[in-house]
């Protein structure tokens, strides 16, 4: 009776965390690098920008002259909407007086509701994990240096930047907190040698390697609406365990903790890392006109073997109830053959979680189709479909993979685990317009394309990712013969609906799932807003 549930809760739990590592790459790609490409829609491959030429295309940095230095912050407001609604005709489990989620209020209301919502957002800091931020916007910062010889057809370079970064916490009892109650993913690269070289008056390439830290963190609250338990919640009230009787003892006993398909099981901790993560960037520059640019650049994919630590705290009715159940006959002798838990209050170690950073292309052209007026348009491509699954390792073997394995022995042995994700390749368009209002003012306005990665029957509460648009505007300012200024604006919005058991990342209800569903049957909206702003000064030293 219980190891379909207990597999159910604890296998992708303990791996929820890490899916949003994976899905909040597409959402946080190029959105925390330059000012000026994400004011014109990222559309730059054919028009690097400045220093972060080293990651947009580094044939570009044949550009800067001399000796120059570049410092970029930008401000991120991430605001994450999550409505949780009880169809109509909705009886999970068909049981009197556990017809509907108590997180949609009143008990056989269809209408009701519950609104789950955050705009704190976290940071993930290596050696000790998941930082809250105050309330309010969040700062990516960015800084390169970058030296051209005099005379010279050769421009070195180095920067460090955030590749992407995502990360939001919610309050304790907020109804999102078992998809995570706080999750951080984030990509360093703290250092990238790049240099490039001017061939002609036409042609120009680069070429970089990048060193970078990944870490990947969640924390969330954990429970496992299943039959299964809504019926293991029924024999406890025929049972009358509040008396605080086992009336089958010492055959069966199922009184030794209050358990049902709404209560929590426990909280999960879990943060993973690879410091040295090495992936390099190509690129090419073609100048046959000065009205007209081309440019294409490439990131190789990067294999990672991440590693850190886990914990899975369980409640004391979690623990109480198999402690109980293993101490009767009947208990004993299902545990014995099923692996059942043994009502251990606590089980961490060690963990580590096979992940690609995918590659990456991007082509992209500049035409000034009039004097005063820049248009530029690009088109880019990332492999999500490396991202057909996760793999995590343990170090030792955990009660709950042996109970997994059960049911799931392709996906789950003792001390390993298989989470599918089906996630594809995607391609994004981007679209820029600079209008160069004087000798030293330059206005932009752009818009990004941004297809999602993850299929519609993966969508979840922990990354809430669908397709979108980034729409900004900016400028940049000439302040003097050696120095220049960007700012832009920008806003990007994302809104998902998922209909019950229309996605098993999140409210699927059948006994056999693998994935862990902790809204089951569920009517689920999602909204995710992102406000950004940010400056850019670069100068001669």
């Amino acid at each position: 009776m219980g190891s379909s549930s207990y597999k159910r809760t604890l296998l992708a739990a303990l791996v929820a965390g890490s899916i949003s590592g994976g899905a909040s790459a597409q959402l946080a790609q190029n959105l925390t690098i330059h000012p000026k490409a994400i004011s014109l829609g990222n559309a730059v491959t054919a028009d690097p920008p400045g220093m972060m030429a080293i990651h947009y295309n580094p044939a570009g940095l044949t550009k800067l002259d001399d000796r120059q230095l570049e410092v970029n912050l930008l401000n991120v407001y991430l605001d994450i909407d999550a409505d949780f609604m009880a169809p109509e005709g909705y009886e999970i489990f068909g049981i009197d007086g556990l017809e509907t989620d108590p997180l949609t209020g009143k008990q056989k209301d269809p209408v009701a509701n519950t609104h789950s919502h955050t705009n704190t957002l976290a940071l993930f800091v290596p050696g000790y994990g998941i930082l809250r931020m105050p309330p309010g916007p969040g700062v990516a910062p960015s800084a390169g240096i970058s030296i051209q010889p005099p005379g010279s057809k050769l421009t070195f370079a180095n920067a460090f930047y955030l590749p992407f970064v995502a990360g939001y916490y919610r309050d304790k009892d907020d109804s999102g907190r078992y998809q995570a109650q706080a999750n951080a993913l984030q990509r360093t690269t703290y250092l990238s040698p790049t240099v490039g070289y001017e061939i002609n008056d036409e042609w120009s390439v680069g070429a970089g390697i990048h060193l970078s830290h990944m870490g990947v963190a969640a924390d969330q609250f954990m429970r496992a609406p299943n039959m299964l338990l809504g019926v293991a919640e029924i024999l406890q009230d025929a049972f009358n365990c509040e008396s605080g009787n086992e009336p089958l003892a010492p055959w069966i006993a199922l009184c030794g903790g209050n358990i049902g398909p709404w209560d929590d099981i426990g909280a999960l901790s879990i943060q993973v890392q690879e410091t040295i993560s090495p992936t390099y960037t190509l690129g090419v520059m073609w100048e046959p006109t000065d009205w007209f640019s081309w440019g294409a650049s490439y990131s190789s994919e990067a294999d990672m073997n991440l590693k850190g630590t886990f914990e899975i705290q369980y409640t004391d009715d979690w623990s109480g109830f198999w402690q109980g159940l293993n101490s009767s006959v009947l208990g004993a002798i299902s545990a014995a053959i099923l692996s059942l838990p043994s009502g251990a209050p606590k089980e961490a170690g060690n963990v580590s979680a096979d992940l690609v950073y995918p590659q990456h292309f991007q082509t992209g052209i500049s035409v000034d189709v009039h004097p005063k007026l820049t248009l530029n348009a690009d088109i880019g491509w990332t492999d999500f479909a490396q991202w057909d699954a996760f793999e995590f390792k343990f170090d030792r073997n955990l009660e709950f993979l042996n109970a997994a394995r059960i049911l799931s022995p392709e996906n789950a042995t003792p001390n390993s685990l298989r989470l599918p994700l089906g996630f594809k390749s995607t391609w994004n368009w981007g679209f820029g317009a600079e209008f160069h209002a004087s000798s030293r003012l330059d206005l932009r306005a752009g818009v990004e394309i941004r297809d999602s990665a993850i299929p519609d029957d993966q969508m979840q509460v922990l990354a809430p990712l669908g397709d979108a648009k980034l729409y900004s505007l900016g400028m940049g300012y000439k302040w003097d013969r050696d120095t220049n200024v960007d700012l832009f604006l920008a806003y990007m919005q994302t809104i998902e609906y998922i209909p019950a058991n229309g996605s098993c990342n999140v409210n699927c209800d059948n006994l056999t799932n693998i994935i862990y569903n902790p809204y089951a049957g569920l009517d689920i909206k999602t909204s995710m807003r992102i406000a950004m702003a940010g400056l850019s000064f670069r100068t001669k030293f």
